[in-house]
C-alpha cells in the first residue's frame, strides 16, 4: 500500500455485536446482571475472608485475591460493552485503547497465577499436611502474589506499550468487544511477523507454566488420595479441590482456543464467544461455586447475617 494515501488512525470503533442489532437490548440485559452478579457476589466473598478472623488462612487469602481479580476483569471491559449498545457510536480513543489493553492483560495474567498458587496450595495442604503451616506462611504467600503482580503489569505495560508504537491505517473498526491483542494487531500495517511470533511464543510458555505447575500438583493430589483408606475421605478431599479444577478447565479452555493459535485474517465470531467465556463466566461462577461447596464461607456467611 502506499503510504502517502493511508490516513493514521487516531481512534478505534468497537464492532463486537453490532452484526446483531435486533439483539442490543437483550444482551445489555444479559451482560448487565452478569455484572451485577458477578461484582457483588465477589463482594460478599471478600468481605466474609477479610473481616471473619477463622478464614485468615493462605488457602483463604489466595481465594480473597481471586475475587478481587474477578471484579477487575469483567470492569475492565463490560462497562464499556454496556455504553456501546445502548449508543450508536461505538469508538475508543487510540490512548483508551491501549490503556484498556494494559489493565485487562494485567488482571487476566494475574487470575492465571492465582489458579496456578491455588493448585500449589491444595497440593501442599493434601500431600504434605504436617509442613503446611511452616511452607505456606503468610510471608511466602505475600511473597509470591507480589512477585506474580511484578512480572504481569511489567509483562502488560511492555505488550501495550509495543502496540501503541505499531503504525494503524485504513479501516479502524475493531472486529470485537473491547480492545483485545489480536483484533486489534489486524488494524495495523506494520509487518507483524517477529511481533506475532514472539506473542504466540510467550504466551504458550506462559500458558504451559501454569498448566504444568496445576497438572503437577493435581497430580500429586490424586495420587494421595487415591492411597486413602475409605472412600469418605476420598470424597471429602477431591470435594475440596473439584471447584478449583472446574474453573481451571473454563478459564485455561476458551483461553487457549484465542490466544494460542495462529491469527486468522477475517474476524472470527468464536474469538468473541471465546472470550466472554472467560471473561465472564469464571468471574460469574467463583462467588456460587466456592460458597456453595465451602463450609468455611458457608459459616462465615452465617456469622455475617446473624450479626
Amino acid at each position: 500500500m502506499d503510504k502517502d494515501n493511508q490516513t493514521t488512525v487516531t481512534e478505534f470503533v468497537l464492532f463486537g455485536f453490532s452484526d446483531l442489532l435486533e439483539y442490543q437490548n437483550i444482551l445489555f440485559v444479559l451482560f448487565l446482571f452478569a455484572y451485577i452478579t458477578t461484582f457483588f457476589g465477589n463482594i460478599v466473598i471478600t468481605g466474609l475472608i477479610v473481616s471473619d478472623s477463622h478464614l485468615h488462612t493462605p488457602m483463604y487469602f489466595l481465594l480473597c485475591c481471586l475475587s478481587v481479580i474477578d471484579i477487575c476483569v469483567p470492569s475492565t471491559t463490560i462497562p464499556n460493552l454496556l455504553i456501546n449498545l445502548l449508543h450508536e457510536t461505538k469508538t475508543i480513543s487510540f490512548a483508551s485503547c491501549f490503556t484498556q489493553m494494559f489493565f485487562f492483560l494485567s488482571f487476566a495474567n494475574m487470575e492465571s497465577f492465582l489458579l496456578a498458587l491455588m493448585a500449589y496450595d491444595r497440593y501442599v495442604a493434601i500431600c504434605q499436611p504436617l509442613h503446611y503451616t511452616l511452607i505456606m506462611s503468610g510471608k511466602l504467600c505475600l511473597l509470591l502474589v507480589s512477585g506474580s503482580w511484578a512480572i504481569v503489569c511489567l509483562h502488560s505495560f511492555l505488550y501495550a506499550v509495543w502496540s501503541s508504537q505499531l503504525t494503524y491505517c485504513g479501516t479502524n473498526k475493531i472486529y470485537h468487544f473491547f480492545c483485545d491483542i489480536k483484533p486489534v494487531y489486524k488494524l495495523s500495517c506494520s509487518d507483524l511477523m517477529i511481533f506475532t511470533l514472539v506473542g504466540l511464543v510467550e504466551g504458550s510458555v506462559f500458558m504451559l507454566i501454569h498448566s504444568t505447575c496445576i497438572a503437577i500438583s493435581y497430580g500429586h493430589i490424586i495420587t494421595t488420595i487415591m492411597k486413602m483408606p475409605t472412600a469418605v475421605a476420598k470424597r471429602k478431599t477431591f470435594s475440596t479441590c473439584s471447584s478449583h479444577l472446574i474453573v481451571v478447565t473454563v478459564l485455561y479452555g476458551s483461553a487457549l482456543s484465542v490466544y494460542v493459535r495462529p491469527p486468522t485474517p477475517m474476524p472470527d465470531a468464536s474469538d468473541r464467544i471465546a472470550s466472554i467465556m472467560y471473561i465472564v463466566v469464571p468471574p460469574l461462577m467463583n462467588p456460587f461455586i466456592y460458597t456453595l461447596r465451602n463450609k468455611d464461607i458457608k459459616g462465615a456467611l452465617r456469622k455475617a447475617l446473624v450479626r
